[in-house]
């Protein structure tokens, strides 16, 4: 008996310390890194790969490597606190892809663009925008140079550890399309290198909040030597963090995400229009819209009755110096509700 006993509480105690052993092992949180290219392909990206897994043996997280994009899917990206783009470029996501990545975000999810994520993606602007900018152009001929930058959030954690200038060599981009909601935290002198685009202000690093998510992105990151020194690994390492959640990473909701397309059901209100431009809802159950030759047409929710109630006179032709017409792109075409429609009864129409 009391053997059985001494071998009940051993099994229990190894057991107890096998739980512990795999809650150590557990990271906290979990990175997937993306680098396909459909465009430039930087010799840096396997530097890289090494770098961030060495990081994530020292720091304990998990993480993950791809150029897969199939493995953009709601399944497969819930798993991740936060996507890496690592110098990739060109467009690397189908539409599919885009929308389950914009739900990943949506639903809490972190990016990180190293130095080409924002050479990726130009026909899809609510990429743009998580990136921050766009990629404009690097300095030619002589891309890699040597310049000054200027810390511009001091005893920032994107910045611990810093000295307020420094010099480094690298590419420098210069961008376009640069969101105004950008938090810098790293710019660059233009005087101090050749072929900078951004005169009054030329960012290289910064973060924000985006549609749900948190992104980061830094313009380091070209060369290979980038991946081995101390103070980009840092930097990079704390918008890791940052983009995770910091010392509290929460996990991905998707219940905060906006619906898929294909979870929505299509009622077809009224059929056979004539150019219908805009509408607007009155908020007691009927809709207002137009059509572009003027009328100005009504339609009932509960009675499903769909009548016109005015026509404006507009113009939809063209008459040249000759005298023959043709059809142009004129007519009504704008239409809303005053804010205050419930007591006043007002609407805006706008003709050309």
């Amino acid at each position: 008996m009391k053997v059985n006993r001494l071998l009940v509480c051993t099994l229990m105690w190894g057991l107890w310390l096998a739980t512990l052993s795999i809650q150590a092992q557990s990271p906290k949180i979990n990175v997937l890194v993306f680098s396909k290219t459909a465009a430039f392909r930087h010799q840096s990206i396997d530097a890289g790969k090494k770098a961030l897994a060495k990081m994530s043996d020292e720091k304990g997280f998990g993480v993950s490597f791809t150029e897969d994009a199939t493995q953009f899917s709601e399944s497969n990206l819930k798993k991740y606190n936060t996507v890496i783009f690592l110098n990739t470029t060109g467009d690397v996501l189908n539409d599919e892809q885009q929308s389950s990545f914009e739900r990943y975000i949506q639903a809490g999810g972190g990016y990180v663009g190293i130095h080409a994520a924002t050479d990726t993606e130009y026909e899809w602007p609510w990429y743009g925008k998580l990136a921050g900018a766009y990629f404009l152009d690097h300095p030619m001929p002589n891309n890699v140079q040597k310049g000054k930058f200027i810390v511009t959030m001091k005893n920032h954690w994107a910045t611990k550890g810093m000295p307020d200038e420094f010099d480094r060599t690298d590419e420098f981009y210069s961008f376009k399309n640069i969101s105004p909601k950008i938090n810098v935290v790293l710019k660059i002198d233009e005087k101090s290198y050749t072929g900078g685009k951004n005169p009054d202000f030329h960012p290289m690093s910064w973060y924000q909040t985006y549609d749900g998510g948190r992104s980061f992105y830094t313009a380091m990151g070209h060369t290979d030597e980038s991946f081995s020194e101390p103070l980009f690994l840092n930097h990079l390492w704390a918008g890791i963090q940052y983009t995770t959640g910091g010392d509290a990473p929460k996990p991905i909701d998707y219940a905060k995400a906006r619906p898929e397309e294909n979870r929505f059901n299509k009622a077809i209100l009224a059929e056979k229009l004539d150019a219908p431009m805009e509408l607007t809802v009155l908020g007691d159950g009927r809709v207002l819209f137009i059509q572009r030759k003027g009328e100005v047409q009504l339609y009932n929710i509960k009675t499903k009755e769909l009548k016109t109630i005015t026509k404006i006179p507009v113009s939809t032709k063209y008459v040249s110096k000759e005298g023959k017409e043709s059809m142009g792109e004129d007519g009504l075409m704008g239409l809303n509700k005053d804010p205050n429609f419930a007591q006043n009864h007002w609407i805006y129409l706008y003709y050309s």
